[in-house]
């Protein structure tokens, strides 16, 4: 067993696309952890998604072994965390789970919006930060530009500096030396009481939920008894052990080491992340201070699309937020959808993920109802205040006083020469410019202010298309403010669509209720009979499309004879279609929810 003092825990942060995973994949090679027959590229990003976006979503855990320069051989927990603005959950849960973390920067493309903020978050956590710049083999490359940034930017001395080729090895056994030289090692108190925070779980259908685990204090051995402190849940341990990066059984895990932990429990509700787990024959008297809870900004309906797989739907809901706890979820019904879920996302792609994985893990087909955020609304006679995440439970215009939404401030570095452009984008959203700050001669630092209902449509995609892909953004929560908003409603043959609601401000109303109505009259397939498509603020309507009947030619077969006969034959079909439009129901497809996510009111 590697002695205390020769243990390191160490997360991998950076901006998207930065090459954390791949500097992972050369740490496993270089540490003999993976076979080389067994290597891939981006090893430790297991999920098919994961692979097919070429982006991390989830954190993940690996245990190295590594023989130092010194001759001593160091234990080194590494955690790979994801780089996009809607995963920065998983990446402040990873950091408290380690004393320090190796900051990956493109050497080309230099710091960028998420490197900066996931600094902050590392600084908050008082970890120790490796600066790596990485991708020095590509011939853009500009080491000495962007080493002045992150002296400028984030105050990094340049000799602290690593210089890096992920992808060719070079400067790589100097990361480790360095991870070994200046990262602390945990402390810890191995003969305390066990304390040991779940920063992670998953469900497995033969062990059970699996738990894993940092042990701050004392020593968990394969046949204690555990108890989890919040949901008081008590279990024999199936198994214990550590992540290389496949589960390895172990005897036992003592302070300072990571692991997972095998339950064998079947009810996911029991082991939640951020709880404490301790002995049962020596528990602890207090738990540890676990995680701040995840603030989700955008809400929207998942429901199924048969109705029959409801069940499945909940089993699978609750057994994906056990491995993705920034995520929540209420039961709903709605007219148009039936029974669903209410669930709420740290962003769109977030939003995306999750019901991708849903639909591929749990084998479900899924609608999606149009994304939304929360909102204040301030009641009439003192009745207080109601939060609103879904349009349909905004209260009756009359009982409404005020209306608050949710601002965010928005940080985007971005060449200068698209100033202008971003500029004209953000104050067409309703976004109010704070200041600049050049990085260096070529690119800025600028900050907004919008409401969040702005910027979750396609603000993001909007910004790499005006930017050719340059710019980068992150973004953080700037409280709420009142706002000129109203309900627009959109009804289908005279009846409201409940899933396709939204709360949108009152001079956008209008063009933005055109542009819906337009899009629906296109997805909508003609009926038998004419189907109107209404969008409305109450009982104003403000636009107004039309699917035309299909017709058939019930005169084909009529040649010459009176005239009488001709005019009764296309009577008995307005009749026919009169009375079909009274009972017959207008199947609106999942594109038509699609719609709202793709609709562009700037």
């Amino acid at each position: 067993m590697i002695p205390a003092d020769r243990l390191r825990n160490f997360s991998i942060i950076a901006h998207i696309d930065h090459g954390k995973s791949t500097l992972a994949d050369r740490l496993l090679e270089l540490t003999h952890t993976i076979d080389a027959r067994q290597m891939t590229s981006q090893v430790l990003d297991s999920m098919d998604l994961e692979r097919e976006k070429g982006i991390t979503i989830k954190a993940r855990a690996v245990r190295l072994e590594y023989t130092a320069n010194d001759g001593q051989l160091y234990g080194l927990n590494l955690i790979d965390t994801p780089g996009h603005v809607d995963f920065s959950y998983e990446v402040s849960r990873s950091l408290q789970a380690c004393e320090g973390a190796i900051l990956v920067v493109d050497a080309a493309q230099g710091v960028e919006a998420q490197t900066l903020a996931n600094v902050h978050l590392a600084l908050r956590e008082g970890l120790t930060i490796i600066p790596v710049l990485n991708k020095i083999d590509l011939p853009s490359a500009q080491p000495e530009v962007v080493m002045e940034e992150l002296e400028t930017a984030l105050a990094i001395p340049r000799e602290e500096v690593l210089l890096v080729s992920a992808k060719e090895g070079t400067g790589v056994p100097e990361v480790l030396e360095a991870i070994v030289a200046r990262i602390p090692a945990p402390k810890g108190d191995a003969q305390a009481p066990l304390r040991a925070l779940v920063f992670d779980s998953h469900y497995d259908p033969y062990k059970g939920v699996i738990v894993y685990v940092r042990l701050e204090e004392g020593t968990l051995h394969d046949h204690d008894r555990v108890r989890l402190m919040a949901s008081k849940a008590e279990t024999e341990l199936l198994e214990l052990g550590v992540f290389r990066p496949q589960l390895v059984p172990v005897k036992a895990l003592r302070a300072g080491e990571g692991g997972y932990v095998a339950t064998g429990r079947k009810n996911v509700r029991e082991a939640q992340v951020g709880d404490t787990i301790t002995t049962v024959a020596r528990p602890a008297s207090q738990p540890l201070p676990g995680y701040q809870e995840a603030k989700s900004l955008v809400f929207a309906g998942i429901y199924p699309v048969s109705g029959e797989d409801y069940p499945l739907l909940r089993d699978a809901i609750e057994k994906l937020h056990l491995n993705d706890a920034s995520f929540t979820f209420e039961p709903e019904s709605s007219v148009a959808l039936g029974f669903g879920f209410r669930c709420g996302f740290l962003g769109l792609l977030h939003m995306e993920i999750v019901q991708e994985r849903l639909e591929r893990e749990f084998d479900l087909e899924l609608i999606a109802s149009a994304p939304s955020v929360e909102y204040e609304v301030v009641r009439t006679q003192g009745r207080g205040i109601v939060r609103v995440d879904n349009p349909s439970k905004l209260p009756p215009v009359g009982e409404i006083e005020e209306i608050r939404e949710p601002w965010v401030r928005v940080s985007v570095v971005t060449p200068a020469q698209y100033i202008g452009a971003l500029m004209e984008l953000s104050t067409n959203r309703r976004g109010e410019f704070i200041d600049l700050e050049y990085l260096d001669p070529t690119r800025v630092l600028m900050r907004f202010e919008m409401p969040l209902a702005e910027l979750i449509v396609d603000y993001y995609d909007q910004l790499k298309t005006r930017t050719a892909g340059y710019a980068s953004m992150d973004y953080e929560e700037a409280g709420y403010r009142p706002a000129n908003l109203v309900r627009l409603d959109v009804l289908v043959a005279g009846e409201p669509v409940d899933a396709l609601s939204m709360i949108v401000h009152r001079e956008a109303a209008a063009p933005l209720g055109r542009t819906l109505v337009g899009r629906l009259r296109e997805l909508i397939p003609r009926q038998m009979f004419e189907v109107p498509i209404q969008a409305a603020i109450g009982s104003n309507v403000v636009a107004r499309e039309t699917v035309r009947a299909m017709r058939k030619n019930v005169l084909s077969k009529c040649y010459g004879g009176d005239i009488t006969r001709k005019r009764k034959l296309l009577e008995k079909q307005r009749e026919g279609k009169r009375r079909m439009k009274r009972v017959g129901s207008v199947e609106i497809p999942q594109e038509a929810f699609l719609a709202m996510l793709r609709t562009d009111a700037s």
